[in-house]
């Protein structure tokens, strides 16, 4: 067997053609080749295929589905996947189910390299960029598991890692998301966050792909954001709020503010004014996150607490809502099951 195989999910559907162009085969097959892929079938189960392609195939390729290494389930339903790649590396994906559809979140780097003080995504830091077509799989095998069709609604890109520092990748994993003989997926029913890289931000905006771009912020002061989030002192603040601002511009989609409410440290007054000075008018959303867990210094505020703050954002115009907490009985937050399985071994 050929060590060096390629992974078909890394692969467009045009570049797939080109493939079997030069393996002498048809290129029509590509379509089919795709759609199977898109229901995470072995080479083997690929029954309208000739048996000499399909051997080509295991001869040259992998079909580049990731393998389900432990699979936990909440009592509200949420699951939490920690996928093994083809190397060994473990990443986290995590199936949700709201009212208006399953929404799965992945992971787009093997680790991270933000060091965020509150997220366990960075524990052991940045090990490696995920391929597109790693990415595909996570969603294609949560999509199999739960059955024939597509199963799910939502991607969200705000799992493990950095988007916007992979960013080839996540263009193209998201060019082929959408596209017919993949999923499908609309553009509008995935959301994308970053920290403000603030010049991928402005190139993104230039991509011509309208999904809905998330800003994790977690603190409108500039200097008590530096204690959590170091990408404040690369790209402060206020120009990635005017490159996000640019994006919405372009594509007419409302980007939101992910706000994790950390209990005494971002939900006080002063807390409050800064959102609503930094926003000058804007009609971003703000997307409150009660912290799930504890993690360093930092843990979760009371139901009193975040009343409260709710309150002073309300008093000052500002639109927000708060995110139903998912997951908290099976580690779910970022890293945390990853992170658990490093320290084990």
């Amino acid at each position: 067997m050929n060590e060096n195989r390629i992974s078909l999910l890394d692969l467009t559907e045009e570049e797939l053609k080109q493939e079997l162009i030069s393996m002498g085969e048809k290129p029509f097959r590509a379509k089919q080749i795709m759609l199977w892929l898109s229901m995470c079938v072995p080479f083997d189960e690929m029954s309208n295929l000739p048996k000499a392609l399909r051997e080509k195939l295991k001869e040259r390729y992998t079909e580049g589905y990731p393998e389900v290494e432990t699979e936990l389930i909440s009592r509200d339903g949420t699951r939490k996947y920690l996928l093994k790649l083809s190397d060994g590396s473990l990443i986290e994906t995590v199936l949700m189910d709201y009212s208006y559809g399953k929404t799965i979140c992945i992971s787009t780097q093997v680790g991270c390299p933000m060091g965020c003080a509150f997220c366990a995504s960075g524990i052991g830091g940045l090990k490696r960029q995920l391929s597109s077509g790693e990415m595909l799989g996570e969603v294609l095998k949560v999509n199999s598991i739960l059955g024939e069709g597509r199963n799910i609604r939502n991607i969200v890109l705000m799992g493990t890692g950095e988007p916007l520092l992979n960013y080839e990748n996540v263009v193209k994993f998201l060019r082929c998301i959408h596209a017919e003989n993949s999923l499908g997926i609309a553009y509008r029913n995935i959301s994308l966050s970053t920290c403000g890289i603030e010049p991928a931000i402005r190139r993104f905006t230039e991509e011509g792909i309208p999904l809905t771009l998330c800003l994790s912020l977690h603190s409108a002061i500039p200097e008590k954001r530096r204690k959590i989030m170091p990408v404040e002192e690369r790209w402060s603040l206020t120009d990635s709020v005017k490159a996000m601002s640019a994006y919405m511009e372009k594509t007419g989609r409302r980007f939101i503010l992910e706000y994790i409410l950390l209990k005494d440290f971002n939900m006080g007054k002063e807390d409050a004014d800064a959102l609503k000075e930094l926003l000058n008018g804007e009609t971003a959303h703000i997307n409150l996150i009660p912290m799930n867990g504890d993690t360093g210094p930092y843990s979760a505020p009371s139901e009193e607490e975040i009343s409260r703050f709710e309150k002073m954002l309300e008093i000052r115009g500002l639109s927000f809502t708060r995110r139903r907490s998912l997951g908290q009985d099976i580690e779910g937050a970022c890293g945390q099951l990853r992170a658990k399985y490093i320290i084990e071994d």
